[in-house]
């Protein structure tokens, strides 16, 4: 970190505790901006899934345009899940999203 030279044991890796902590700092710094700029794309994605299906629907399936309109971002999503027919499910926390046919998505939201 200071370019100071490292003196002690051949596995060292800072020269004091003071570059050690400065360096983890840095490092969780730039983590935490990655993390709040994903999080900010779920959240969204989420919320576009909760206003097109409403507080008390489970499931509904609506054209594909009116998810683009809503600019829902497809590529992210927090995990991935292939049901018995081998369809793929797409989680947003507790929604999940298939493409049903190429203009169609199915929205499930799971308990």
């Amino acid at each position: 970190m200071c370019q100071t030279p490292i003196q002690g044991r051949s596995d060292k890796i800072f020269c004091s505790v003071h570059c050690k902590t400065e360096y983890h700092h840095k490092l969780r710094r730039v983590t935490a901006i990655a993390i709040r700029e994903i999080n900010k794309i779920l959240a969204r994605n989420r919320s576009i899934l909760l206003e097109v299906m409403g507080k008390n629907s489970v499931q509904k399936k609506l054209p594909r345009l009116v998810l683009d309109k809503k600019k829902f971002n497809y590529k992210y999503h927090t995990h991935i899940q292939r049901n018995s027919k081998g369809k793929l499910y797409f989680y947003v926390y507790d929604f999940a999203w298939m493409e049903f046919s190429d203009n169609e998505i199915l929205i499930v939201k799971k308990k």
